[in-house]
């Protein structure tokens, strides 16, 4: 004895599988139109939207799918986050190899900073304070009043009150 088959369910809600029903009896002539949207209690204008919309998707889950795995956004997100690491590891990768060929032919190393460095704008911090005080402070041949300048500008000014009292 062969093994039967179980009828597929159908899926939806009372009302569209109402719509359902009442459209394929449309589309085999048993039922017009008038008659199909007054039995569901629509317009003759909304029942010709649903039956399009109907005939629309039937024709879509009849359409030949394509063979293998579908592409569902999900896997095309990860496919592309898995493609930015890569090319991040090859990118850390070549700066790497940029910075051993600079030290191999003696280019001085390049300060870290700018815009590589995750600050926006590529501002750098601080003010402008110690480029102000480098200018206004008398260079070494200007001294102060005994002839010996005012700070040797490598304390960066935090010791100013030795450099007074001396």
């Amino acid at each position: 004895m062969a093994a039967r088959t179980k009828k597929p369910q159908p899926v939806g809600s009372k009302r569209a599988r109402q719509i359902t029903s009442v459209v394929i009896e449309t589309f085999s002539g048993s039922l017009g139109t008038a008659e199909a949207a007054e039995q569901l209690g629509i317009s003759l204008s909304r029942y010709y939207q649903l039956e399009a919309k109907a005939l629309d998707g039937m024709l879509r889950a009849l359409e030949p799918r394509p063979r293998g795995p579908c592409v569902t956004p999900e896997k095309r997100i990860k496919a592309l986050e898995a493609e930015k690491k890569a090319l991040e590891k090859e990118l850390r990768r070549h700066q790497a190899l940029l910075r051993a060929a600079h030290r191999a032919v003696g280019l001085p190393a390049k300060k870290k900073g700018g815009a590589s460095s995750g600050r926006r704008g590529g501002r750098q911090r601080g003010s402008r304070g110690k480029t102000v005080l480098e200018t206004l402070r008398p260079k070494p041949e200007e001294g102060g009043r005994d002839g010996t300048a005012l700070g040797d500008g490598a304390s960066g000014g935090s010791d100013s009150r030795e450099s007074v009292g001396a």
